[in-house]
C-alpha cells in the first residue's frame, strides 16, 4: 500500500460512512487544482491492541515521523502527529482516550469493547478505515456520552478518519478561513461555534475552523440510531521566522475543533 492509496480508502470510508456532506464541500471549494488536505484525523482508546501505537504504524510504516506531542487535560486525552518526509503528502493527527482516567463505569464498558480486538485484527492498514470492531448497545452508547462524548464516539463507528482538512493556504478564491466559513453558512452548512467559529490566530501561526458533524445511522445491538458522524475542517497554515509554515497543532484551537463531533 502506497501513501496515496491508504488516503484514497480513507476517503472513500469518510465519504460514504462518516461525512457524506464532504463530496458537496469538496465541490463548492474545488478550483483548477484539486484540493490539498492538510491532515486527517483518527481516534482511538489507549489500550492494546488499538492504542495509538498501533493506529501510526501503518503510517510509520510508509515513512512517517511523530513530530508533536499533545495533551488535552479536561478531555483526558493524549495525541500525536506525524509527517512524512514528502510535504505533499497530509500531516496525520491520531489522539487516544486516556481511559484509566475515567470512571469506574466508563472504563468498564471501553474494556469489554476492545477485548472483542484481537491483534491479527488490526495488523494491516485497512482497520485504519474498517469501521468499529465491536458490537455496542444503546446503553453503552448513552453512558459513554454522558461522561465522554470522544469515547461514545469511537464506540460507535470504530476506525475511520474522523475529519479531512483543506489547505486554506492552496485556494485562491479564498484567503482567509472566515471567509470559508462564511460562504459555507451561505450554503447552509453549520460552523462549529465553540471558542469562537475561527479557532488560533496568525500569531500562533494556524487558523482552523470547521463545520459541525453529519448525523449519520448508526446500527447498535437494538436498534438503528442518527448520532454524530464526521465533519470538514479547514486550515491556514503561517510562515515562521525560518519562512516555513508552521507544520504542528495548536492545543487550545484542537481541543476545540474536537467538539465538531457534539451532539447538536
Amino acid at each position: 500500500m502506497t501513501p496515496d492509496s491508504l488516503f484514497a480508502a480513507l476517503w472513500q470510508d469518510y465519504t460514504t460512512r462518516l461525512c457524506p456532506s464532504a463530496h458537496q464541500i469538496h465541490q463548492l471549494l474545488q478550483e483548477d487544482e484539486p484540493l490539498s488536505n492538510d491532515h486527517i484525523a483518527l481516534r482511538t482508546f489507549n489500550l492494546s491492541p488499538v492504542n495509538l501505537e498501533v493506529m501510526a504504524k501503518p503510517f510509520v510504516r510508509l515513512g512517517y515521523v511523530s513530530k508533536g506531542h499533545y495533551q488535552f487535560e479536561q478531555k483526558k486525552l493524549a495525541a500525536q502527529h506525524f509527517e512524512h518526509p514528502d510535504p505533499k503528502l497530509p500531516k496525520v493527527f491520531i489522539s487516544e482516550l486516556e481511559v484509566e482516567r475515567c470512571s469506574g463505569s466508563v472504563q468498564k464498558i471501553v474494556k469489554s469493547l476492545v477485548s472483542h480486538v484481537k491483534p491479527e485484527m488490526v495488523a494491516d492498514a485497512d482497520f485504519l478505515y474498517g469501521g468499529r470492531l465491536w458490537p455496542v448497545s444503546l446503553e453503552q452508547y448513552y453512558l459513554l456520552a454522558e461522561e465522554s462524548e470522544y469515547a461514545a464516539w469511537v464506540a460507535a463507528h470504530g476506525y475511520g478518519a474522523n475529519h479531512f482538512t483543506v489547505s486554506v493556504n492552496q485556494l485562491a478564491r479564498f484567503n482567509q478561513v472566515a471567509e470559508i466559513n462564511a460562504y459555507l453558512d451561505e450554503h447552509g452548512f453549520v460552523i462549529n461555534s465553540s471558542g469562537g467559529e475561527v479557532k488560533g490566530s496568525p500569531e500562533l501561526f494556524l487558523e482552523q475552523s470547521s463545520t459541525m458533524a453529519d448525523r449519520v445511522v448508526v446500527e447498535f445491538d437494538e436498534a438503528e440510531l442518527l448520532v454524530p458522524g464526521g465533519f470538514y475542517e479547514f486550515a491556514k497554515r503561517y510562515p515562521m521566522a525560518n519562512g516555513k509554515l508552521y507544520p504542528g497543532f495548536v492545543e487550545a484551537s484542537a481541543d476545540k475543533i474536537f467538539e465538531s463531533t457534539n451532539d447538536q
